[in-house]
């Protein structure tokens, strides 16, 4: 049974229609990139998947529950979540901290900051901190303010907190974006480790990052399902380069090599 899917899935603001009638399925431990033009309605689609925003109609179902109308720090909480385009982190507060605050989320549901203080699970929450931040990489910089971290590091930080909450569909929305090249490769290789334990959704304008790294793609184009299938079928698709190089996307190509 697919561990994500939707139907008819739809959002509207006013009279646009940014989504429109997604049927859409993810099996588990899938590698399933969503690409398409700018605009195409990729990071509406991912919000209302992950409760950020709520649908205008059809249907989410997770694990064969209907989470539609579920409010998403709920549907955290059942293993759900979303790393965002810009890294969403407490400046202030410790990378630890940071990760720390998610673990409780995904422990024990919503939270205040004060409530760790009367957490009677700390060592556990601790501990899967600590979990998050070796499998980004992040271990060695623990101890640092979140805001002093390099763009690559507080991208990866963004993840981990994602990953402390224990997740079992991860959604990433354009995880290397504006990275180096060293930076995307590094993050590249922890997307691939963490496919091996979750399923995971990625967003990314890198199409040869993306080709090499999926099982599976899904294009919109124009809030619709354009073509899905592997990352060879979508390369081959006519339907998709005339998508990609028609002028609706100024930046992107299909890839075919760094």
């Amino acid at each position: 049974m697919p561990i994500l899917q939707t139907k008819d899935l739809t959002k509207r603001f006013g009279a646009f229609e940014a989504n429109k009638d997604i049927d859409f399925s993810v099996e588990p431990l899938e590698l399933r990139a969503v690409i398409g033009p700018n605009g195409a309605g990729k990071t509406t689609f991912f919000n209302v998947i992950a409760g950020t925003i709520s649908a205008s109609g059809g249907r989410i179902e997770f694990e064969g529950r209907d989470v539609t109308r579920v409010r998403g720090s709920r549907r955290v909480h059942l293993g759900l979540a979303k790393a965002f385009q810009t890294a969403n982190l407490y400046a202030e507060q410790t990378v630890f901290q940071n990760c720390r605050l998610a673990a409780l989320a995904g422990i024990q549901g919503e939270f205040a900051p004060q409530l760790i203080a009367r957490s009677t699970r700390l060592a556990e929450v601790d501990r899967v901190a600590a979990d998050a931040l070796e499998q980004l990489e992040l271990a060695g910089v623990a101890e640092v303010r979140a805001g002093d971290l390099s763009h690559g590091d507080k991208k990866r930080l963004d993840i981990a907190i994602a990953l402390a909450t224990r997740p079992k569909i991860l959604l990433l929305d354009e995880p290397v974006a504006g990275m180096s090249i060293e930076e995307s490769r590094k993050t590249d290789v922890l997307i691939r480790r963490l496919a091996q334990k979750i399923t995971v959704l990625i967003i990314e304008h890198d199409m040869d990052l993306i080709m090499g790294l999926s099982d599976s793609i899904t294009v919109l184009h124009q809030g619709r399902i354009l073509a899905q299938g592997t990352p060879a079928e979508i390369r081959a698709n006519q339907r998709v380069q005339e998508a990609y190089l028609g002028g609706h996307a100024e930046t992107e190509s299909l890839g075919g090599g760094r």
